[in-house]
């Protein structure tokens, strides 16, 4: 499909330059390619995230979202793998983890560079081999995700100090998205707001402040 026949991305800036990137990503949206989104927190990673997979080819699919950063190491590799029954205290029943939650979907990794050194060999080897090993268990599972990533890290500074293996963010980095901080697009900060009010059922009231009429009518109880 040619980019003139494409539908447009769903998402879109008032800042010409964020808004031609925006576009881009409707093609990016229909392959099956990794997609890594850097930036500060607050720029709306997450919501790229879904926007990508409801306008890719699995959108009939699950969209499942693990935060790499909330867990323990342990909760962490059962979040992601599952784990069997007696694999560790706590584990009373066998447990499918967000890879097979999000077969035939998009599994969403947030905060990918919080992930343990250890768990992102695991993490590589599942997406080199499209198969996971649950905690505890004696068999490999085969896997059918499409992944997106986010961080809000420097993750070439973190390979360089020895923290985020290279191999993997080598596999993650297939196409990098880089949504700009909000300060350097200023032009979407009213959209965003009233975004934000409609979904958080709020309203916003201003009322402007009269200090020297307060000043004045001071003056008149003094």
């Amino acid at each position: 499909m040619s980019r003139k026949s494409q539908p447009p991305f769903p998402i879109k800036s008032r800042n010409e330059v964020w808004n031609e990137e925006l576009q881009t990503l409707s093609n990016v949206a229909k392959t099956e390619f990794p997609v890594l989104i850097l930036g500060p927190s607050g720029t709306g990673k997450d919501v790229i995230a879904q926007a990508l997979h409801e306008n890719s080819l699995r959108d009939k699919g699950p969209f499942v979202s693990v935060n790499c950063s909330a867990l323990s190491e342990t909760l962490i590799e059962s979040e992601l793998f599952g784990h069997v029954k007696g694999s560790f205290t706590g584990a009373i029943n066998d447990r499918k983890g967000a890879f097979e939650a999000a077969r035939g979907g998009t599994l969403f990794l947030d905060e990918i560079g919080d992930l343990s050194y250890s768990l992102q060999a695991k993490l590589l080897r599942a997406l080199e081999n499209n198969e996971i090993r649950p905690v505890g268990a004696d068999r490999n599972v085969r896997t059918d995700v499409r992944i997106i990533a986010a961080t809000h890290q420097n993750l070439s500074e973190k390979i360089r100090e020895g923290l985020f293996r290279s191999d993997l963010y080598f596999r993650l980095n297939v196409v990098s998205v880089a949504p700009p901080a909000l300060a350097l697009r200023m032009e979407d900060f009213e959209e965003l707001l009233y975004t934000f009010a409609r979904k958080m059922r709020v309203r916003f009231s201003f009322r402007r402040h009269r200090p020297y009429e307060k000043a004045s009518m001071a003056g008149k109880h003094s």
